[in-house]
């Protein structure tokens, strides 16, 4: 299953979500199938997000959407985020 996990840092994680959350109507125009938001212990305005998609061209389509910049902005991202594209291998859960 082709991913985008994306990794940055936020200025304020209550002043992030909503606009993260707004911004899903983008993700599913591309193909995504679902997320999970993820905190780094001990700094939780580190923020590490794993967006599913459905097709290796949706995921690589929405890293490229054009409104990423403005939503990354409006949600206070600090700096440039670290992106990667990745095809599942193998998961499960315990």
């Amino acid at each position: 299953m082709p991913k985008v996990i994306v990794q940055h840092r936020v200025a304020d994680y209550d002043q992030w979500f909503p606009v993260f959350t707004e911004h899903e109507a983008v993700r599913r125009e591309h193909g995504a199938t679902g997320h999970s938001v993820n905190r780094v212990v001990g700094d939780p305005n580190s923020i590490v997000i794993v967006n599913d998609f459905a097709t290796l061209d949706g995921a690589r389509a929405f890293s490229q959407d054009p409104s990423l910049p403005a939503a990354m902005a409006r949600g206070g991202v600090e700096g440039a985020p670290q992106v990667w594209i990745v095809d599942e291998a193998d998961a499960r859960r315990y």
